[in-house]
């Protein structure tokens, strides 16, 4: 038994479509969403990548040499996605120094249980976890000002070619998994969707 990325996304569906269509990124095409609680995900998110940082030296960790380079690229973007975050927080005035959400807080603790799981899992994780943000802000189509700065981030033509590479390695070692191991990947894909749609919509249940 194997199984690919783009089969995972097949058989679930549902979940992936929910990942990656919320209203919160319909708002932010059209302008509508509120200040505060674009302010409110902007910072959560911040929170969320310096955790998704530390799980990606991890994945890094556990790749075979041949998938280094691009871990490698990942995190070297990272780093200027991190000091980009801040430069929007310094100009929206924003505290990044703020408790994590709860929402943000679940997404967190699951890479740290992430991180101890086995390389398949953590590659197929890598990719999803980077797919959702490149469709979620591509599909609403051209967004106004300030938020196609945000969508154009993360729907780039490179940042796409870079999560196409990302499947790539991902289905070389999902190739050789079996049966067993298929069932904890497609759970971890799952729950990867549940934790991006919620991520969307915790912008609506808190202050900045």
């Amino acid at each position: 038994m194997s199984i690919t990325c783009e089969q995972l996304i097949q058989r679930h569906e549902q979940s992936w479509q929910q990942a990656i269509i919320h209203p919160f990124l319909k708002e932010c095409q059209s302008g509508k969403i509120k200040p505060q609680q674009f302010n409110t995900w902007l910072i959560q998110d911040y929170l969320f990548v310096v955790e998704f940082t530390r799980f990606q030296a991890k994945v890094l960790a556990n790749a075979p040499v041949e998938h280094f380079d691009l871990i490698l690229a990942g995190l070297g973007a990272i780093k200027d996605e991190l000091n980009w975050f801040q430069q929007k927080a310094a100009e929206r005035e924003l505290n990044l120094n703020t408790p994590k959400q709860q929402t943000c807080q679940a997404y967190c603790q699951y890479l740290e249980q992430l991180s101890n799981m086995s390389y398949p899992i953590q590659a197929m994780a890598l990719w999803a976890i980077e797919l959702a943000y490149n469709q979620a802000w591509q599909q609403p189509g051209e967004m106004v000002a300030p938020y196609h700065e945000f969508a154009q981030r993360w729907g780039n033509p490179d940042f796409t070619e870079y999560v196409k590479l990302l499947e790539k390695q991902a289905d070389e070692v999902l190739a050789d998994t079996d049966q067993e191991m298929d069932q904890h990947i497609a759970s971890a894909f799952i729950k990867i969707a549940n934790l991006e749609k919620d991520f969307w919509q915790m912008a609506y249940q808190g202050n900045s």
